[in-house]
């Protein structure tokens, strides 16, 4: 099943209108109150992102009447949202802000995440730049596309293949668990240039334009990759966790990578030593 394109233009405009709404207004505006922490000090949640994920759930009534939504402040207040990921009929994954620590410290690099499934498959994801208002959308069968208002949209292609020791990439190495650390960024030492942004939203972009070759994760949390690895998989790329699985949105365990192609893909786990 792939959404038609009048649902795909509502999701887009309504996100666009939550980030206008909800979030732009409050950029660089936070009160220290308006800032709070999840499970750690680097793990926050503004009452931007309560609000923009407010308003996205009453929209979604309308457009996808039924759709499970499952959002990442939803989840955090009631875990077993996530059960539904794999069976529902149609479900909305939503991140409100994704790049929180970077949008409650000032810096422009967070976006919105959203991608819809049918029983389990991503069919539709969207990677929104509230800042620039210009957009990465992509759907199952149907290309990866830059976007933004008045110009024609733009299909992306990942970068060709080159070896891991010319390789651009991105791995959140201080997620790693202790004891794979060490491993992680000597592995990061043999490649080209490896950084992290702190948002997936605008890594999966990056490597959807061509611009990065690899994206590394630790944590499979659905709101920050379903709709990344569609995008990273339509503009021609590959997405496997080390252990050989494809990725799907119900996965919540496990190293994946994202890469332009298989055999970057192996040399990038096998530098970093998650085999």
């Amino acid at each position: 099943m792939r959404l038609d394109h009048d649902i795909e233009n509502a999701l887009i405009s309504m996100v666009r209108d939550a980030a206008r709404i909800e979030i732009m207004p409050r950029f660089r505006n936070l009160s220290a109150g308006a800032i709070t922490a999840k499970s750690s000090s680097i793990d926050l949640v503004t009452v931007a992102d309560v609000a923009a994920e407010e308003h996205v759930t009453r929209a979604l009534q309308t457009i996808l009447p039924g759709a499970v939504v499952i959002g990442e402040e939803a989840v955090s207040a009631d875990p077993t949202i996530l059960d539904q990921v794999a069976d529902a009929e149609v479900a909305v994954i939503v991140d409100p802000i994704d790049g929180t620590w970077n949008y409650a410290h000032g810096l422009s690099t967070f976006g919105v995440i959203l991608a819809v499934t049918v029983r389990g498959k991503t069919v539709f994801g969207l990677l929104y730049d509230p800042v620039n208002d210009d957009w990465v959308q992509a759907s199952l069968g149907g290309g990866a596309w830059m976007a933004s208002p008045g110009l024609d949209p733009r299909r992306l292609h990942v970068a060709p293949q080159r070896a891991f020791s010319e390789a651009n990439g991105f791995v959140p190495h201080f997620m790693f668990a202790k004891d794979e650390q060490l491993a992680v960024v000597q592995g990061m030492a043999q490649a080209k240039r490896v950084t992290s942004l702190f948002c997936s939203c605008h890594e999966y972009r990056m490597m959807a334009q061509g611009h990065v070759d690899f994206v590394q994760t630790e944590g499979l949390n659905c709101w920050d990759h379903a709709a990344g690895v569609l995008a990273a998989l339509e503009a021609g790329g590959h997405a496997q966790l080390s252990d050989g699985r494809d990725y799907a949105p119900e996965l919540t365990q496990g190293h994946l990578t994202v890469a332009t192609g298989q055999q970057l893909r192996d040399e990038v786990i096998s530098e970093l030593g998650l085999r």
